[in-house]
């Protein structure tokens, strides 16, 4: 929850405007209206005096809450200690001078919404009704013997009243909002996570089906082929032979369906036709992340590769969102003369990088898992590629992936560190 007139309450920004010029407006007449009412008379210098002051206060104040609305003050008081006191001092000094000045009491309608901000709700309350008692006892003295005037009882609680009620309604309706923008987001993250696991379940029941109907049928044709070939060798060398032709056809078959079902098996925003940047585009959109893309795109990019850092980033994405505990993230695709470069960094809690090394373990916040980055690490070096990692605790991640263009020769990858 952003605090009132903080750097993520723009609403509150504006009313504080507002209410300072109408703060200083009232100051600048009240002042006016007393020295055209009474010329320098004995507490003239008194209320200009206090005038300046209070206007000091209200300016260094406003000042002091501004500049401290971003982070914690490095020394003194906590900043809400800091504020009740300026309150405080600010709401004397007002007392003072409409004890000297009547004319000066409604300036009280700013320091409503002041202490409305400032205070708990009944302490704020109990705040309005003192200043609305000084308001009517003010213009009381103003009327001096005109008589009785309803409009001093009435008007002033009439305006404290209904200054009191639009500015709760308006934080309540503020912070149901928020709490129904939250809602939302956790539905939607739910939801995702929901999507999720029912298109992993499906796409398990489909390969698991086609596995069935294809290869597992297949493999057990040829085993029974090659059982009777084998039964057949010595008394029928030619049926033999025919069953084992029979298998052989079977055999190919079955490979030309296992190469089927890895192509098939390539990323699903890959396989939707808008090449390497739209599936990082897409991938980047299911976890709330920013896509930034740097240099001149290649005439074109191996497939391989393209799998490679959409798995990669994908993983990364997951690692984040389970155990980074990050505010945002972002990926960053950069093309370069000879080879591709994904970038994915976020602003959560680090790690050590060093407990990542052989024999390490898996690294915190990764009990019973630890295989996401082994698996990105030997997918990089299949094609030939260097995966780096830099972090710390308590200051975030960043995870890069270098890939060359043209992957290197089988045995070359196997030198590879």
């Amino acid at each position: 929850m952003s605090e009132p007139g903080g750097p993520d309450d723009p609403d509150g920004r504006w009313l504080e405007r507002v209410l300072r010029v109408a703060f200083f407006l009232l100051l600048g007449a009240s002042l006016a209206r007393f020295l055209l009412r009474h010329p320098w008379a004995d507490r003239g210098a008194w209320v200009v005096a206090l005038s300046a002051v209070l206007a000091l206060l209200y300016v260094v104040g406003d000042t002091a809450d501004r500049a401290g609305s971003g982070s914690p003050p490095a020394a003194g008081p906590p900043r809400p200690a800091r504020r009740l006191l300026w309150l405080g001092a600010v709401v004397a000094v007002w007392v003072v001078l409409v004890v000297l000045a009547p004319s000066f009491a409604w300036c009280a309608v700013p320091l409503f919404y002041t202490g409305l901000r400032t205070l708990p709700t009944r302490a704020s309350l109990a705040l309005v009704v003192l200043l609305t008692a000084f308001v009517m006892a003010a213009q009381s003295k103003l009327a001096g013997g005109a008589g009785f005037d309803p409009n001093l009882l009435v008007a002033p609680p009439a305006v404290a009243a209904v200054a009191t009620a639009v500015f709760i309604r308006s934080q309540r309706q503020s912070a149901r909002q928020r709490a129904l923008i939250d809602d939302l987001v956790r539905t939607r993250r739910g939801l995702a996570e929901a999507e999720r696991r029912a298109g992993a379940l499906a796409e398990r029941q489909r390969l698991s089906m086609e596995i069935h109907d294809t290869l597992a049928q297949g493999l057990s044709s040829q085993r029974m082929l090659l059982q009777a070939a084998e039964r057949t060798w010595d008394a029928d060398p030619a049926t033999a032979r025919s069953h084992v032709r029979t298998a052989a056809a079977g055999a190919e078959h079955g490979l030309a369906e296992a190469r089927r079902f890895v192509h098939g098996l390539a990323p699903a925003d890959l396989a939707r036709g808008g090449g390497l940047e739209e599936a990082l585009r897409a991938v980047a959109a299911r976890e709330s992340a920013e896509l930034r893309v740097d240099g001149t795109p290649p005439d074109a990019v191996p497939e391989r590769v393209q799998a490679a850092l959409v798995r990669i980033a994908q993983g990364a994405l997951a690692n984040v969102r389970e155990h980074a505990a990050a505010g945002s993230a972002a990926l960053s695709l950069t093309y370069l003369d000879d080879q591709l470069v994904l970038d994915v960094a976020d602003d959560g809690r680090g790690f050590d990088p060093g407990l990542l090394l052989p024999g390490a373990g898996p690294g915190p916040g990764a009990e019973g898992r630890g295989h996401g980055l082994p698996a990105m690490r030997a997918r990089v070096r299949q094609l030939g590629g260097v995966l780096t990692v830099e972090s710390a605790p308590g200051e975030g991640t960043v995870l890069s992936a270098a890939i060359p263009l043209h992957s290197l020769s089988p045995d070359e990858r196997e030198a590879a560190p």
